[in-house]
């Protein structure tokens, strides 16, 4: 039996930051019945250089004007054959890297088909496309500096909580919130004018500099272990190429005043990671410096996930060259970056494959489209970035508290490194 594609809509929808994305919704017929499937793309603030195209030109109207000639070139097709509806998309747009269709209308289309796939099968999604019993912890963004905060917040981009010592997903989002709320509270005793602002992504924006958040950070995950008796670490994004100067080959740290050429930004981050017991690090280095990217893994990668985002932007060309050179030990996934869920599915193989641990992630412009929580456990992801607070953030937290009441005494959560 198959699931045949019958219709395909698509709308203007906003994002977390008020900005405009896709929706997308697939019908298919299966036993007499319709079923649809609807999915949202976000979009980032910082994107890697390698990234798929997002949209085409002209944007979110453009890409609406294309949605009759996907129709026509899906209409028909078997949505249970997943690989094929990918690569029929692949086929309309015709670019390599997605700018006639944008990847957020592909990946849009891609989970909308798999979900219809699912509600036909009568499934929930991650059972249907991969039937995964481990559930992530979730990695929770709680003070938000570089380019998704004002000016004067700090330089490193996330500064981040992730409860390893949780037992169920439920224990590690609460636990996340309950850092969240701390940091306030030591925010506002190391900077009296501070009036609660956030970034995009939900996280406080103080007017401190790297080393006092980190100091805060530190202190309200030690402060949250004890209380709560479940272990927290110390976590961060740096998005190191959004402060890369590639002309001189420096990151400039503007709020810090600091300016640190290659060999000075790794032995920085060294340091970091030695002083804060950093367990997460993401994107400490250039989005091209697969062999800085390699010595740091050398250094610290037996202590500490070290992360690449803008580095392999799920593409698995990327992840193989980082695998050739040693480059990290995990790799950040984000589906819109590589267009459909195939893709997508490739890179998480490939990065299991090679022992790096795939997380998968958000973006900072986000909507309530929950599907990458059941990708996460459907793939068995050892973290998903989700951030803490905020709708379009607690609704993928809130379904992994679903699903993992969904599996009952099935549910697990994976086995970390390091621990």
């Amino acid at each position: 039996m198959t699931a045949v594609i019958s219709s395909l809509k698509a709308r203007k929808i906003l994002d977390s930051r008020g900005k405009p994305t896709i929706e997308a919704e697939v019908g298919v017929k299966f036993e007499g019945k319709t079923f649809v499937g609807r999915a949202a793309a976000p979009s980032g603030a910082s994107r890697g250089k390698y990234e798929v195209a997002d949209f085409p030109e002209g944007g979110v109207d453009a890409a609406l004007k294309k949605i009759p000639k996907i129709l026509s070139g899906i209409t028909g097709g078997d949505a249970f054959d997943q690989e094929k509806v990918d690569r029929t998309l692949h086929e309309i747009d015709g670019t390599p890297n997605l700018s006639e269709l944008g990847g957020n209308t592909t990946v849009a289309i891609s989970m909308a088909a798999a979900k219809a796939a699912a509600a036909a099968k009568g499934k929930p999604l991650f059972e249907y496309i991969g039937g995964g019993r481990e559930l992530p912890y979730p990695i929770g963004n709680v003070i938000g500096g570089g380019k998704h905060a004002g000016s004067m917040a700090p330089d490193i981009q996330e500064l981040i909580a992730v409860s390893v010592g949780a037992k169920k997903v439920s224990e590690a989002v609460f636990s996340n919130a309950r850092v969240h709320k701390k940091i306030r509270e030591l925010i506002e005793k190391a900077d009296k004018t501070f009036t609660g602002g956030k970034g995009d992504e939900g996280a406080w924006a103080p007017n401190l500099d790297n080393y006092k958040v980190l100091d805060i950070l530190s202190k309200a995950c030690k402060e949250t272990s004890d209380e709560t008796g479940i272990a927290v670490r110390p976590s961060m994004d740096v998005a190191a190429s959004s402060l890369y100067d590639e002309k001189k080959g420096v990151y400039n740290y503007k709020r810090e005043g600091k300016i640190r050429d290659a060999g000075e930004q790794l032995d920085f981050i060294v340091e970091l990671v030695n002083n804060y017991k950093i367990f997460f690090l993401e994107d400490p280095l250039h989005e091209e410096d697969f062999e800085g990217f390699a010595e740091l893994t050398r250094k610290v990668g037996k202590k500490c996930l070290v992360c690449g985002d803008d580095l392999f932007v799920t593409n698995v060309e990327l992840i193989k060259k980082g695998i050739e050179v040693g480059a990290a030990n995990s790799v950040l996934i984000k589906p819109n970056q590589i267009g459909t869920l195939t893709d997508t599915l490739n890179a998480v193989k490939l990065s299991k494959e090679s022992g790096r641990a795939p997380v998968v992630s958000h973006r900072s412009g986000e909507t309530t489209d929950e599907t990458i929580a059941h990708l996460a456990v459907a793939w068995g992801a050892t973290l998903i970035k989700t951030g803490t607070v905020g709708g379009e953030r607690i609704a993928k937290l809130n379904e992994l508290i679903r699903i993992e009441e969904t599996l009952g005494s099935k549910a697990r959560m994976v086995k970390l490194p390091f621990m």
